[in-house]
């Protein structure tokens, strides 16, 4: 089954399981580590540094006579056991030392390694300038998550292992150190400054931190206890614009989890080419410092918003509480990603927490239906970083929702407040999740895991609805359209939940839905009108079932899983009139946009006209976006003529989809709409950088009347010229829109300029992805140029760089691509970067098969396969060069 890119028990998803993976199992114990001290000095103008690893280890049972430790590419000078040198044996990857005497049980040892390391691959990151971006400030940072904790110090690096750590390190005086826990001396060392900071609280060695910079130090509080943020001199305002609502997030969790918040301080630093958005290290974050927000970003960015929350959580999901094994991170991350959920709610209110967690599903279904299918919980994987995903993380977060539906917030609470306060500063795995909730409510919530946690996959529901008049029952049938094979009933494919189903009848009267401007009149916004409803709990559990229920009158519209609380899809069959009533009156902002994608499906006037009131005079905008997404599906010219109203939208999210949904419909029209937001510009710099990919791809499609190419080359060349700016938002969306322009060597000539070193980051990063989308419509000519050039690129250790290059070479329609992405894939020593070459070999290999040229293709192959070696050594050459 490892071996097989498909999964049949999968119901035709993607396996996750790639050739070479195994089961995982925590090692076995030789002893409780009880504290970890490192005393290091760091040589930054050499990339390097040296000193020394102690580690205090309290030995379970007498007799071991030899101690394995994780420490990769580490130089190990000597071993001391309580000052007695000890021999060892070293690998490069495992530290294997002889103790000159046997463990006694309960008789703490000392064990103190020395060692030196130059130009540290992974774990421990030197950020410098060069010629090619001379502004670059110094920086030094760890990120230990997953298993990269080993390449900076030796380690029993697993999570299963807590310890208190202390960290004394000697930097330049220029530099500020910032770590775990509480800086507890300093002193000066002649040019440099010693800082020690200890962290008296447990912990695992994947969340040991260092960050050292000049950084510029802003402080804040919550009550009495320190909350810092840290970042480059220049950004000043901009930290507290992004990150100012921590103290107000530390009370709401506190409150929330029933603890108060854990550690001495809370520290979150802000710096240079970081590889994740954020890292929780216990009491300091650290996040890329693209987070910072200027004044404009702010208008209507609130993702590093919710990064802030996300890594406050795993204070408590994580760092209190930790995981045992990787197996189980989605406690951690579920619960980190729902707090998004939680503060949206807390902040925004209940319509945006709902309309968030519509995309957190949505990110997660995206990834079950085009990557793979797994079960949340597993131990079987080839490195622990891929179970780092969207079933990890967002469908993790849906759980957790289910659970609070289920068991009602005050229980839900409680359940929760139970399980840190039982678990503080231990281990947990998924089963203690459940016996808190267990001893918290009564309630054995294992057919939820069992269903959403243990298994792979999700409920895709078919709602249809008939009303018989003369009995005056409402039939619901439900079938759950996953399950393929009926002849069995589905089996294990087949979900069993209780779902409460809603009769919604408008205060105002049957009679008055029927005259619709009274109706709206009566309802001055869509959704503000509070509903009298019905509700019903039925058990789902068969592929198809009928439902009727005795009403005294006819319901105008119809809620399946009121609240939208279940992690599901859902299809509704419903007639137009109730849809349209549910686009107007329902609750429920997810019910509002069901019905609006079933309106959609039907198609017609009728339908676009209800679309089109629901555009302008729905009350949120989350509802409003998802309804202009639709219009752009339906080709008819009122549909058009109501996306352009929507241009002027409040709400820059609204305004931006508006745009997208042009851009879509590819017109003069829509071109000539577009084109005023591209020269002056919007509020927004998404809404601005939306219009400018968009005029590339309406110029780039096949008019009978369309804007000339040279004008669009223009125009786009001149965005790349002036309008540098926050993240290089705008002038990414100029490269976007370049690449829509397939055909084009001109505009293939911009975006190779744009790859070049020196470009900002985020604006090389969409270069090279352009790359791939601008590939299939080149000349032969032009797609080796671009081969060669993402050859180059590959070579490049920056794991954003490898990732955009992956995802270069993912888009194309050529069989060459398959080299490089393998040879990346057996080269970078970064997990995540081999899965999606991998991933990305098959895409390819289904985009050149759904050419013209199967047979091309495998004529392509076999000569790549005589040609792999010499690539090879083509790759080998140029990495040396590049270094």
């Amino acid at each position: 089954m490892l071996n097989s890119y498909f999964d049949a028990e999968n119901n035709g998803n993607k396996s996750f399981e790639l050739p070479g993976a195994h089961p995982h199992y925590n090692p076995d114990r030789p002893g409780q580590v009880e504290h970890i001290f490192l005393d290091l000095i760091l040589e930054i103008p050499k990339k390097s540094f040296h000193g020394s690893c102690t580690i205090q280890l309290m030995p379970v049972r007498s007799g071991i006579d030899r101690l394995t430790l994780d420490a990769v590419n580490l130089n190990i000078k000597k071993v001391k056991v309580d000052e007695t040198k000890q021999s060892f044996d070293y690998d490069g990857e495992k530290l294997h030392i002889q103790l000159e005497q046997p463990t006694q049980a309960g008789q703490q040892l000392t064990l103190k390694i020395t060692y030196k390391v130059d130009n540290p691959q992974r774990g421990l990151y030197f950020i410098a300038p060069d010629k090619h971006y001379p502004d670059k400030p110094v920086q030094v940072w760890t990120q230990g998550e997953d298993e990269d904790s080993r390449f900076w110090f030796p380690c029993f690096d697993y999570p299963g292992q807590l310890a208190t750590s202390e960290i004394r390190v000697q930097v330049p005086k220029q530099f500020l150190a910032i770590s775990n826990g509480e800086l507890i001396a300093t002193e000066d060392a002649g040019d440099d400054k010693i800082y020690h900071w200890l962290q008296k609280q447990v912990h695992p060695t994947y969340l040991m931190t260092l960050a050292v910079g000049e950084f510029a130090e802003i402080k804040d509080e919550w009550n009495g206890l320190p909350v810092n943020y840290y970042v480059d001199k220049s950004r000043q305002a901009d930290a507290r614009r992004s990150m100012g609502k921590t103290p107000r997030m530390i009370e709401f969790f506190s409150q929330k989890f029933g603890y108060p918040y854990p550690f001495p301080k809370y520290a979150q630093v802000c710096v240079d080419d970081f590889i994740f958005g954020g890292m929780e290290n216990t009491s300091t974050t650290l996040l890329m410092d693209r987070c910072l927000l200027d004044e404009r970003a702010a208008l209507d960015n609130r993702t590093t918003e919710s990064l802030v929350a996300h890594e406050l959580a795993h204070q408590w999901f994580g760092d209190l509480v930790v995981i045992k094994h990787w197996s189980h991170a989605w406690i951690k991350e579920g619960m980190a990603s729902y707090t998004e959920v939680m503060w949206t709610e807390e902040e925004y209110g209940l319509q945006e927490a709902a309309y968030y967690r519509l995309k957190e599903a949505r990110n997660y279904f995206a990834e079950d239906s085009s990557r793979y299918r797994r079960p949340i919980v597993t131990h079987v994987y080839r490195e622990a970083i891929e179970l780092y995903d969207r079933h990890l993380y967002e469908k993790g977060a849906c759980v957790y929702h289910m659970i609070r539906a289920e068991l009602g917030d005050e229980l839900f609470y409680k359940a929760i407040q139970t399980f840190v306060q039982d678990n503080a500063h231990a281990t947990v795995e998924t089963i203690d999740l459940l016996r808190a909730i267990e001893k918290a409510t009564g309630r054995n919530l294992m057919f939820l895991f069992d269903q959403y946690v243990y298994r792979g996959g999700h409920p895709d529901y078919k709602v249809a609805y008939s009303w018989d008049g003369d009995s005056k029952l409402a039939k619901i049938t439900v079938t759950q359209t996953q399950v393929k094979d009926s002849s069995n009933g589905g089996g294990k494919e087949l979900f069993d939940l209780r779902l409460p189903i809603a009769f919604g009848y408008i205060k105002t009267g049957i009679e008055e839905l029927e005259d619709e401007e009274k109706t709206i009149a009566a309802a001055s916004d869509a959704g503000s009108q509070i509903p009298d409803v019905k509700t019903f709990t039925v058990r789902v559990h068969e592929r198809e079932q009928s439902f009727y229920f005795p009403l005294s009158e006819k319901p105008q519209f119809i809620s399946f899983d009121a609240g939208n609380h279940f992690l599901k899809k859902v299809t509704l069959e419903y007639p137009v009139a109730e849809l349209k009533a549910q686009l107007k009156f329902d609750p429920d902002p997810l019910s509002r946009i069901y019905a609006a994608a079933a309106l959609a499906k039907k198609g017609g006037l009728e339908v676009v006209k209800a679309l089109s009131e629901s555009l302008q005079k729905e009350a949120f905008w989350g509802v409003r976006v998802e309804v202009a997404r639709l219009l752009a599906g339906i080709k008819l010219d009122q549909a058009f003529d109501a996306l352009v109203v929507g241009l002027q939208d409040k709400d820059a999210g609204v305004r931006e989809a508006v745009v997208e949904s042009l851009a879509k419909i590819k017109t003069h029209e829509s071109y000539k709409a577009l084109k005023p937001i591209v020269e002056k510009g919007d509020p927004s710099y998404y809404v601005e950088a939306a219009a400018i990919r968009a005029i590339g791809a309406i110029a780039a499609a096949k008019l009978n009347e369309k804007p000339k190419e040279s004008q669009v080359l223009k125009l786009l060349k001149s965005v790349l010229k002036e309008r540098a700016g926050w993240n290089e938002v705008v002038r990414s969306g100029a490269i976007g829109g370049l690449s829509r322009l397939k055909t084009s060597e001109d505009a293939l000539d911009l975006i190779l300029e744009y790859t070049e070193a020196g470009v900002p980051q985020p604006l090389r990063l969409s270069a090279i992805r352009a790359l791939g989308a601008i590939s299939s419509g080149q000349t032969a000519l032009n797609l080796e140029r671009i081969l060669e050039r993402l050859t180059e690129l590959s070579c490049e250790t920056f794991f954003l760089t490898q990732v955009s290059v992956v995802s270069a070479l993912g888009q194309m329609e050529t069989a060459k691509a398959i080299a490089i992405l393998s040879a990346l894939a057996d080269q970078t020593p970064d997990g995540r970067v081999r899965r999606i070459a991998e991933e990305a070999i098959q895409k390819v290999q289904k985009n050149a098969g759904s050419d013209k040229a199967v047979k091309q293709m495998r004529e392509e192959l076999d000569q790549l396969k005589k040609e792999n070696q010499e690539l090879k050594s083509r790759l080998e050459n140029l990495e040396a060069k590049s270094k």
